[in-house]
C-alpha cells in the first residue's frame, strides 16, 4: 500500500508542478485554461490507468492467496485424517 501512496503523491506532484507552469506560461486565459484541461484531462486518464493497475495486481496476490490457503487446507485435512486413522489402529 506505501508504493501506492508514493505514486500517487508522484503523480500529483507532476500534476501540481504542470499547472503552475502552465499558470506562469505568457499565453491569453483561453489557452492557459485549455491547456489546464488537456493536461487534466491526461492526468486523470493516467490516474485511472495507475489505479486499475493496483486493482488488478491486488485482485491477482488475493486469488494467489486464495489458492495457496486452499491448499493448506487441503494438506491440514489430510494431515488429520492420517493422525485420526493412526489413532483408530493404535486402538
Amino acid at each position: 500500500m506505501n508504493t501506492g501512496k508514493a505514486l500517487l503523491g508522484i503523480i500529483g506532484g507532476f500534476a501540481a508542478g504542470a499547472l503552475i507552469g502552465v499558470l506562469f506560461a505568457p499565453d491569453k486565459g483561453i489557452k492557459t485554461r485549455k491547456k489546464i484541461m488537456k493536461k487534466g484531462e491526461a492526468y486523470v486518464d493516467e490516474m485511472k490507468d495507475k489505479v486499475d493497475e493496483m486493482v488488478e495486481e491486488m485482485n491477482s496476490k488475493f486469488d494467489d492467496m486464495m489458492n495457496e490457503a486452499k491448499k493448506l487446507a487441503i494438506k491440514g485435512r489430510a494431515k488429520a485424517n492420517s493422525l485420526k486413522d493412526e489413532v483408530l489402529d493404535a486402538l
